[in-house]
């Protein structure tokens, strides 16, 4: 199975007509059922749903206090290598690229752990470039298990691997994935992708199930907003999901909605994402998927998070360094990010803020014990 053959089903749906012909009657019904369809998902990415954003969050708001309590789980990017073999129109790290690429050592991937862990953190992201030959399975295997000393819960965020590739990284310690498909518009994939492995959109879609076969507990996915059309984006990120849900139930399916943001190169992004519609997405996955996760990066202004956290999120990054050895090289802060932060604050200042909103920081969610 793949949701490949559900997305060329769905790809076929008329959007537009969809979008154009929905009506505040339309949105007032879904917003009084309690289980959501994936044309009642339609209905609220839809035009007429912006006229229901403060009913949206209400609701949104609701739902995830009953099923997450007021808690913001949080975490921390740890980028060990930066070297890719990807171009990509839109990415810092895309091979086209020229500055000096970083790649830590064992001793240096430690170094960086003990810099992080100082903050109380238990939750960390690993993140490379996309290079098999740079970073292969033995070495992101070998920096999980010294970052396992550091962290119970370590997630990666990195090349697409084989289902045994993956299931050698679960035995390191690995507990969640994490992979975007950027753009689910497959036309619009193959414009941004130019060529490497990563042009292979079939092989990056079917990614988060081959996490799901080897046994990993967390899978987050997402599309990188303004890449396209972020309405059809958003409902094919949902669905998406939605698929996920239905065959690993034993998997925590989580989603993340990052928008575009400044990086090396001149990529202008197709689509412009305003804060209202990320708002109107947020909310919507919330009442299509009530019990899934949402993550939410320091990509976005620090008063517009805190304003998101009412919303249905529940999971932040917080006090993130985007470049490699950004915790704890001596030249941190001069080397080449994948992307520009928006929300510079400390651990402890995102910390505070969630205490003083009456919310829950989470910092140790889960461990498991062998």
């Amino acid at each position: 199975m793949s949701f490949y053959y559900e997305y060329e089903k769905l790809k076929e749906l008329p959007f537009q007509q969809y979008f154009q012909e929905f009506s505040n009657l339309d949105v007032k019904r879904v917003l009084n059922k309690s289980k959501l369809s994936p044309e009642d998902l339609l209905v609220l990415l839809s035009p007429a749903a912006e006229n229901f954003i403060e009913e949206m969050a209400q609701k949104s708001h609701e739902l995830t206090v009953q099923h997450f309590g007021k808690t913001i789980q949080l975490f921390n990017p740890i980028y060990i290598a930066d070297h890719c073999v990807n171009h990509c129109t839109y990415c810092s790290f895309s091979v086209v690229n020229h500055f000096e690429r970083k790649k830590l050592s064992m001793a240096e991937i430690e170094v960086e752990a003990k810099a992080l862990a100082e903050s109380g953190l238990k939750h960390i992201l690993v993140l490379t470039g996309e290079s098999k030959t740079h970073t292969p399975v033995h070495y992101i295997a070998d920096s999980i298990k010294v970052l396992k000393k550091y962290f119970p819960s370590v997630a990666i965020e990195i090349n697409p691997l084989d289902t045994d590739e993956y299931k050698q990284l679960v035995d390191a310690g690995v507990d969640g994935l994490v992979v975007y498909q950027e753009v689910y518009n497959e036309e619009a994939y193959k414009s941004v992708h130019i060529k490497g492995p990563k042009r292979d959109y079939r092989y990056r879609m079917d990614t988060p199930e081959r996490g799901c076969e080897a046994g990993i507990r967390q899978v987050n996915i997402g599309a990188l907003l303004g890449l396209d059309d972020w309405r059809k984006e958003a409902f094919f990120t949902a669905m998406h999901a939605k698929y996920l849900q239905s065959r690993y139930i034993d998997a925590d399916i989580s989603l993340s909605l990052p928008r575009i943001r400044p990086h090396l190169g001149e990529y202008e992004p197709p689509s412009i994402v305003e804060d209202r519609h990320l708002v109107q997405a947020i909310t919507a996955f919330r009442l299509f998927l009530p019990r899934s996760g949402i993550t939410l990066s320091t990509r976005e202004r620090p008063e517009f998070r805190d304003n998101l956290i009412y919303l249905g999120v529940t999971k932040m990054s917080a006090g993130a360094s985007t470049e490699v050895g950004g915790y704890s090289q001596c030249d941190a802060g001069t080397g080449t990010p994948q992307f520009d932060i928006s929300d510079e604050r400390s651990f402890a200042e995102v910390k505070k803020m969630i205490k003083e909103k009456g919310y829950q920081p989470v910092l140790k969610d889960w461990e498991l014990l062998v």
